[in-house]
């Protein structure tokens, strides 16, 4: 799943706002400045002073559209779901999830990417925590056509929860990459996923009141 570019539409001053012209090249400006300065200086070292020199932008531009930090890491993300990525359709549901998990561990392995700076500053921001949720959560409802046509193909039981199985199939990278450290393993992202597909079709995702993700 595309976390190399890591939240669906909210309300408020940080909207996703698809307006033209200025408006949209300002915007532009800025994010593209925030993930500068969030890979080059961590979150202590994004203010709102230096994304405005950063961007072109005046200050007065940044605070009044932004507001604070909380406000621009907030709109990064959102601005990485306002795209037309879809999942994979490779005609297998072991295919599917190898090449979710793929795209996943090419953003983790790297290292010092925004993926991982974005993750890290969403532990000191509330607006950056909630944006990210709302990210995860437009990608797993993206990501549940990928579920439901395995489970119309009989590779899973009908009923299987969709988000309840990504999770499990990414969680591993995630573990390893992020929490762990551990060295990168090319061969992880088929492994988890030939074990996600395995629980699947054991049916320990099947849909259940206690569920998580049960309505994905």
């Amino acid at each position: 799943m595309d976390s190399s570019n890591p939240a669906s539409a909210s309300s408020g001053p940080t909207a996703r706002r698809r307006t033209g012209g200025r408006s949209a090249r300002v915007r532009a400006q800025v994010v593209e400045a925030v993930g500068a300065l969030l890979l080059e200086a961590g979150y202590d070292g994004l203010t709102v002073d230096a994304v405005a020199e950063r961007a072109g932008v005046h200050r007065t531009t940044v605070y009044r559209r932004w507001r604070d930090v909380g406000g621009l890491l907030a709109d990064i993300l959102d601005a990485a779901a306002d795209d037309t990525w879809q999942p994979p359709d490779t005609g297998s549901l072991e295919g599917d999830l190898t090449e979710l998990n793929r795209e996943v561990y090419d953003a983790l392995a790297a290292g010092h990417t925004l993926t991982a700076a974005l993750i890290a500053a969403s532990f000191r921001s509330a607006g950056a925590a909630d944006a990210l949720s709302r990210f995860w959560e437009n990608r797993y409802e993206r990501c549940a056509a990928v579920v439901d046509r395995a489970a119309a193909r009989g590779e899973v039981p009908a009923g299987t929860a969709p988000r309840a199985l990504l999770v499990s199939a990414t969680a591993p990278l995630y573990h390893e990459l992020l929490l762990l450290r551990s060295a990168p393993d090319p061969a992880l992202p088929g492994r988890a996923a030939q074990a996600a597909v395995a629980a699947a079709r054991a049916g320990a995702f099947r849909r259940t009141a206690r569920t998580p993700g049960a309505a994905g």
